[in-house]
């Protein structure tokens, strides 16, 4: 399994950007799946997930209201729209699949997600 980020950038804060993961190696019908952060400084940490369907979505607190994650059964891809950007949201993106949408609630930086893709950096400016 193959998961490839892209969308990172720089944007000033209140800014959006929209980042996007194309999965390619597995059926994408039953692969839940993630985004994580790991700003400067600090421990990677939950931002997103979502379910097979998309009907069942989870967002860190930090972000409820301005992200939106969401996915393209058609195009393999799953997505992150992020509004209202903040200096703070400055991070490496990892984009991560698991068969189990449970898995990203099992652990705060990921433990146990089964597949990951290299980091999108985004960067917001004041």
């Amino acid at each position: 399994v193959q998961l490839q980020a892209s969308g990172g950038g720089l944007a000033q804060a209140g800014g959006s950007l929209r980042l996007s993961c194309a999965v390619t190696g597995r059926t994408f019908d039953n692969y839940a799946g993630g985004w994580y952060r790991q700003g400067p400084g600090k421990e990677r940490e939950f931002v997103a997930a979502i379910g097979w369907s998309g009907a069942l979505r989870y967002y860190a607190d930090s972000v409820k209201g301005r992200f939106a994650i969401s996915r393209d059964n058609d195009k393999n891809t799953f997505y992150l729209q992020m509004n209202s950007l903040k200096p703070e949201d400055t991070a490496v993106y990892y984009c991560a699949g698991d068969p189990e949408l449970r898995t990203f609630r099992k652990g705060p930086q990921g433990e146990g997600v089964n597949d990951w893709g290299r980091g999108t950096l985004v960067t917001v400016s004041s």
